[in-house]
């Protein structure tokens, strides 16, 4: 079927560096029997970072594998590439770090897409762009905006490509509908988020992850959500008020002009991805193929 670029969603996947023998065996399939995926559906990025990365954020990552190859990959497959640089709490002595500039020249080397940075720190995003050019940035949602003033304005700002919504705006319909066309396109929701709606320490929880990236001794940030025990369930996180879903996608979001779709996880495992991956970009009838693949490939460890 032919689609215009107005009725396909584009996915934006968690774990580039922590899930790359899951993509690996994982978009062969999605290029090589499309007729399992659904047709109004592709991969905008992958984004994610390697443990112990001094610039990242959101999640402490345990990504170990060679950013040569997670690169190599994503060419190989017209995907592009996303850096999570979303630490919060970057000093300028910060910026010199070895290990983030070699990776940001590394993936500065585009090809046939463009590479992203996902950010958060307006001191890192002038240091990179005046550094890497090449690269597009996308403004994180660990900024957690949920006045919808403050994010206009985050939308309006040239700087980026996309912005990433706090979840709890993802239903505010009768605001996302005065939106004009290009501010629409640079709005990218955030689907499966499992944390409690009614949480109120969001940004600080955020702020310990920035802490323990900067290799700072801190403890896990005292979760308040009311079930915080249970950890992530995807079952759980389609009962959140904010959870947006294949049908909300297709008979929602798309017709009112929106195309991009983050899904989170890259701190939950490979099986769990798999999940999301069945869910949010493969037909039913054909879950089970896909899921055999990839569980039957000798090299994967999905637990």
């Amino acid at each position: 079927m032919d689609l215009s670029q107005k009725q396909i969603a584009y996915y934006h996947l968690p774990g580039l560096f922590e899930f790359y023998e899951l993509y690996r065996v994982f978009l062969p399939l999605f290029r090589e029997h499309r007729e399992y995926f659904y047709d109004w559906c592709r991969i905008g990025s992958v984004y994610g970072a390697p443990a112990d990365c001094l610039w990242g954020g959101g999640r402490t990552s345990y990504g170990e594998q060679d950013p040569k190859d997670v690169l190599a990959l994503m060419q190989e497959y017209d995907i592009s590439a996303r850096l999570t640089f979303s630490n919060s709490l970057l000093q300028e002595e910060h910026l010199s770090d070895h290990r983030c500039n070699t990776l940001c020249r590394l993936f500065a080397e585009n090809r046939s897409v463009h590479n992203g940075i996902i950010i958060y720190s307006d001191l890192l995003l002038h240091y990179l762009q005046e550094q890497y050019p090449g690269f597009y940035f996308v403004s994180s949602t660990t900024k957690v905006l949920t006045d919808f003033r403050e994010l206009l304005q985050e939308v309006n700002r040239e700087e980026f490509r996309y912005v990433v919504p706090d979840f709890r705006l993802n239903k505010r319909f009768c605001q996302w509908h005065t939106l004009t066309e290009a501010q629409k396109d640079k709005i990218e929701f955030l689907c499966n988020e499992c944390c409690w709606f009614g949480c109120k320490d969001r940004k600080s929880c955020y702020e310990t992850v920035s802490r323990k990236n900067l290799g700072e001794d801190t403890p896990d940030y005292p979760c308040a959500s009311p079930d915080a025990a249970e950890g992530y369930r995807f079952s759980k996180a389609m009962e959140n008020p904010g959870f947006i879903g294949i049908d909300d996608i297709r008979n929602v979001y798309l017709p009112m002009g929106f195309s991009n779709f983050k899904i989170e996880g890259r701190g939950l495992g490979s099986a769990m991805l798999l999940e999301f991956l069945l869910y949010y970009m493969t037909k039913p009838e054909y879950q089970l193929k896909v899921r055999e693949a990839v569980y039957l490939d000798a090299m994967l460890d999905l637990f």
